[in-house]
């Protein structure tokens, strides 16, 4: 791109004022995202002061009732606003075209007036103080343009990064910040084209295309810029969603590839001029990223003894994988790992969520006596469903397999990353999972199993909603939800472990009596559905106590709200995993019921 010509006139006073106004333009623009990230600091620092104190008030107060109604002011924000899809009710809900094909989702009312503001805040800083009655118009435009697209690169990159610290710091999923990183693109590509357009069509005036060609030809600051705004267009054109999800391994790469180039030949178009420093910004937070990146994958993998996973066919397109880590480290609830297989798709990596995870019992000093709900583990478990891509070419793999059902290969696992919601501090806790979105879950029901039995959250009443096809789903489940409830098959594996090394696992198998009233499990079979199937697999799970339910057909997720308003203890936190149609009909109903009570509802959707 094309940031200041080479005319000679870099004393001239007219042109050092408006250089002066870009750079300072260009301060203003970071310093009001700067602003923007403050206060959200802010709000996210408040809330969680809130929830600690809220949490402390109730670790022995049973009742809770001071925190069950809704706040007027914030109800209102929350359902008209901050829980609100765009338009009605759609918001994770996918355009499909195929089965491999889709058009993305909406963003919800709050994310699209940000992006409005960014892009307002953009076009203002790209048209204001222009001299637009003068010949100098189309330079200033012109300079104005390419600084702006140079400094956005800045948030743009941090945004990309799966490092990114203000995930950490603000509280807001890497999903968002993916969001908000395709839409500064597309901004930095259009300021990339309306600085070329502002340097071509005075050229082509004056001297036609024959001039343009001839400074391409014989200038290489003019040649570097309109490279790099190619690359920058080649960029915007091979990212559509449809092109994304339908050959994402070939994207990923070819992204990758095409924006180190495009950094390249803009830093030889900028070179010496003001706007390289913004560049030189960019470049330093993408190589630290990467660094980062690349010495958590060398920690995680390499020791004496590799990182493998052993991989399992289930039935109904289900892929459930262990892997067993060479160094163990802390797992929380709703942490993420990216998984790299070489033996199924070299160097390309996927997310997962963490479904569940064994302790280490080799350093028990992992476990204090506070907090018995955080450890480390050595093996940590996935599990994924059968797609396209890699999770279709890793099932076929697996049932080519000679014995059919189990898989041992070399792997690498990145992160762990995620974890930003916490539902400790909730009276009334209320999951509810679609399919394979149980994964998501598992590790917060156990976490607040033992909290319940430890006296160590404010949960007094959990509630699992779990939507599956058939109750295959529960038979896979069956061993980590026996070991979550303290009984049945999870029990009887943990005691004959310890049997083998003359104890019993006191952080598996806990006090089950104190979470008997207080934890349920509600299994909807929405395919073929065996009454006494489901009986059999509930009663071995939790003795006959009715801590786990099935039914048949689909959850009504207005009478579950309903039921548990009624009974409600405390705040209610709503955490919700599934496909897009699932969790916008529970942000629905959330949404309907924040005027009747205190309702935190937060979403996994992992959208991409």
């Amino acid at each position: 791109m094309v940031l200041h010509g080479r005319h000679g006139h870099e004393s001239d006073p007219q042109e050092l004022y408006y250089q002066q106004i870009d750079t300072d333009l260009a301060h203003y623009a970071l310093l009001a995202l700067g602003c923007f990230a403050a206060l959200l600091l802010v709000w996210r620092t408040a809330a969680c002061v809130s929830c600690y104190l809220r949490q402390v008030a109730c670790l022995t107060n049973d009742r809770q009732q001071y925190f069950v109604p809704a706040s007027r002011w914030l109800a209102l924000a929350r359902q008209h606003f901050l829980y609100a899809p765009l338009f009605r009710t759609r918001h994770n809900r996918e355009f499909q075209l195929s089965r491999a094909v889709n058009m993305g989702t909406l963003p919800s009312r709050n994310h699209a007036c940000i992006l409005v503001a960014i892009l307002a805040m953009n076009a203002a800083m790209c048209t204001v103080n222009v001299p637009y009655k003068t010949d100098s118009a189309a330079s200033v435009i012109r300079n104005r343009t390419g600084t702006m697209a140079t400094v956005n690169l800045i948030p743009l990159v941090l945004m990309a990064g799966r490092n990114n610290p203000l995930i950490s710091l603000l509280r807001v999923p890497y999903d968002t910040f993916n969001l908000l990183h395709r839409w500064l693109a597309r901004i930095v590509v259009l300021e990339a084209l309306a600085h070329v357009l502002a340097w071509c069509i005075p050229k082509a005036q004056i001297g036609g295309w024959d001039a343009i060609q001839s400074a391409f030809n014989n200038s290489s600051f003019i040649r570097s810029g309109l490279i790099a705004a190619c690359a920058f267009t080649f960029l915007l054109i091979h990212s559509p969603s449809p092109i994304r999800h339908a050959f994402y391994e070939t994207f990923l790469h070819l992204h990758i590839a095409v924006v180190a180039a495009s950094f390249v030949f803009l830093w030889i178009h900028l070179n010496g001029r003001p706007a390289q420093h913004f560049l030189l910004a960019a470049i330093i937070l993408w190589a630290v990223e990467r660094s980062v990146r690349i010495m958590t994958i060398l920690y995680r993998n390499c020791s004496r003894t590799p990182t493998t996973a052993t991989i399992e066919a289930l039935p109904d397109d289900l892929v459930k994988i262990a892997l067993h880590l060479p160094r163990p480290w802390t797992v929380t609830p709703g942490q993420h790992i990216y998984l790299y297989i070489p033996a199924i798709a070299l160097w390309t990596s996927h997310p997962f969520s963490v479904c569940w995870s064994d302790y280490d019992e080799k350093n028990p000093t992992n476990t204090s006596e506070n907090d018995k709900t955080i450890t480390t583990s050595s093996t940590i478990h996935l599990l994924l469903r059968r797609r396209t891509g890699f999770t279709d070419t890793l099932s076929r793999r697996v049932r080519k397999n000679m014995n059919q059902q189990l898989l041992s290969v070399r792997a690498i696992v990145e992160g762990p990353y995620g974890g930003t919601h916490s539902l400790d501090s909730y009276g009334t806790v209320l999951l509810f999972a679609g399919g394979v979105g149980i994964t998501h879950h598992l590790l917060y029901l156990r976490r607040l199993a033992r909290g319940m039995a430890d006296g160590t959250v404010a949960a007094r009443r959990v509630t699992l909603v779990w939507a599956v096809r058939s109750l295959e789903y529960l038979a896979w489940a069956e061993e980590w939800i026996g070991r979550i409830l303290g009984n049945g098959k999870g029990k009887e594996q943990e005691e004959e472990k310890g049997e083998e090394k003359g104890e019993v696992q006191e952080e598996e198998v806990h006090d089950a009596s104190r979470t008997a009233t207080a934890l349920r499990i509600l299994v909807y079979v929405t395919g073929s559905y065996d009454a006494d199937d489901a009986i059999r697999i509930s009663s071995r799970l939790t003795a006959d106590d009715g801590r786990i339910q099935v039914f048949g057909g689909r959850p009504s997720f207005d009478t579950l709200l309903g039921l548990e308003i009624g009974n409600q203890i405390g705040a209610m936190g709503v955490l919700c995993c599934g496909n897009g149609c699932f969790s916008d009909d529970v942000r629905k109903v959330c949404r309907d019921a924040q005027s009747k009570s205190h309702i935190d509802f937060f979403e996994e959707s992992f959208t991409w």
